[in-house]
């Protein structure tokens, strides 16, 4: 049976998607994004470099034939936002935007209230608002008021590897957001920080500073892949109910009595 997932209105069978960042090579970040399976890669406009090569990436991330997610990486104010915003709509010819506004600059936390206003701007101009934010509900209810049909809130820091910081606040969003595309984002480090994501609900994990600072970039993302499959299959399958005590798994029919009997009685 088919398992996709959609943002708005498009569908995909991969659940990871991918970087294109700080790679070592530009064909170590394509064979590793060939590798995660992944069908969507995101991208940052970079307004300020114009030097010779640029096209030749650009080239690269067209030939991997996915569906390109450019984000406002690097945005501080709203004012910022929109106009990054257009100039990738006009570059990249898609309405879908990643958005992104730090409000500190030690932890890249996204600012909550700005980040609110930016999307409300850039969805009544037509874009198909995908927003980085914290594990916060609030923040999180405010953007699917706003519009937003899909959330990213992160794990960690960006860039951290420190995995998931707090299980609960995802739970909550989940059970409290259950019809809205959740995508975690940001803070995985490890192939089994994607599968615990997976494991709890949540639709889809981005990843890039995991996959393109390991070792070997390629094998990560094929580790990567695995575990984001994992993750998906053990939610659909339902795990066992947790207990506080030890249960025997092989059957007591048939043994003495007094091998079953508690030690109490």
């Amino acid at each position: 049976m088919s398992d996709a997932f959609t943002i708005y209105g498009q569908s995909f069978s991969s659940r990871l998607l991918i970087g294109s960042a700080l790679y070592p090579s530009p064909q170590c970040m394509h064979q590793a994004i060939a590798a995660s399976g992944s069908e969507i890669v995101t991208v940052s406009l970079r307004r300020q470099n114009s030097h010779a090569g640029g096209d030749d990436f650009w080239q690269l991330i067209k030939d991997t034939g996915l569906t390109v997610l450019p984000n406002t990486s690097g945005c501080h104010s709203v004012q910022e936002v929109m106009t990054l915003a257009q100039m990738c709509r006009e570059v990249f010819a898609t309405d879908w935007i990643k958005l992104e506004l730090i409000g500190d600059d030690y932890n890249l936390q996204p600012d909550p209230i700005a980040l609110v206003t930016a999307a409300e701007q850039l969805l009544a101009q037509g874009f198909k608002v995908l927003p980085y934010c914290t594990d916060d509900l609030v923040v999180c209810q405010r953007l699917v008021s706003a519009g937003c049909e899909v959330i990213m809130p992160w794990a960690a820091p960006i860039g951290t590897g420190k995995g998931i910081l707090n299980p609960y606040a995802l739970h909550t969003i989940r059970e409290r957001l259950p019809d809205v595309t959740l995508i975690v984002d940001a803070g995985l480090g490890l192939p089994s920080h994607a599968c615990q994501a997976m494991e709890m609900g949540v639709d889809a994990v981005l990843l890039n500073s995991a996959i393109a600072g390991a070792n070997d970039p390629v094998v990560m993302a094929q580790a990567f892949a695995n575990a984001t499959e994992a993750g998906r299959q053990s939610y659909l399958a339902g795990p066992m109910v947790e207990k506080s005590t030890a249960v025997p798994s092989t059957p007591t029919l048939g043994m003495p009595a007094w091998h079953t009997m508690s030690e109490d009685i």
